[in-house]
């Protein structure tokens, strides 16, 4: 499985899993000059900015480890950016992380990592 197809395998499993968990999903793959944000939703009225990490062995670790202090970094760049476009969007927030394990082409384990920090 390409790492392409692994990630489109990986947001849609993360989608559906937010959406099963009371996530109103706002949108997909927000870019900004300062990052990528994979997903924004509002969650028990806090604006909540996903990075979704798939993996298909642990070869290199979970999922949830590749979300480094300078990933973090540039999401919450990112995030403020997005907070100044859409200023009428809730003014709580946090950043979580999808974690996405997939075995041959399905998805193995899915799970929610509420307010990230380093």
């Amino acid at each position: 499985m390409s790492t392409v197809s692994a990630g489109k395998l990986g947001e849609d499993a993360a989608l559906a899993l937010l959406k099963k968990n009371g996530y109103k999903i706002l949108g997909k793959n927000f870019r900004s000059r300062f990052g990528e944000i994979d997903i924004i939703a509002i969650e028990a009225k806090t604006l909540v900015f996903i990075e979704v990490k798939t993996r298909w062995n642990r070869e290199y670790g979970l999922p949830e480890e590749a979300v480094t202090a300078w990933k973090l970094s540039k999401l919450i760049r990112t995030s403020q950016y997005y907070k100044l476009l859409y200023p009428k969007t809730p003014d709580l927030q946090r950043i979580d992380v999808v974690a996405v394990e997939v075995e041959g082409q399905k998805v193995s384990a899915a799970r929610i990592i509420k307010n990230v920090t380093v």
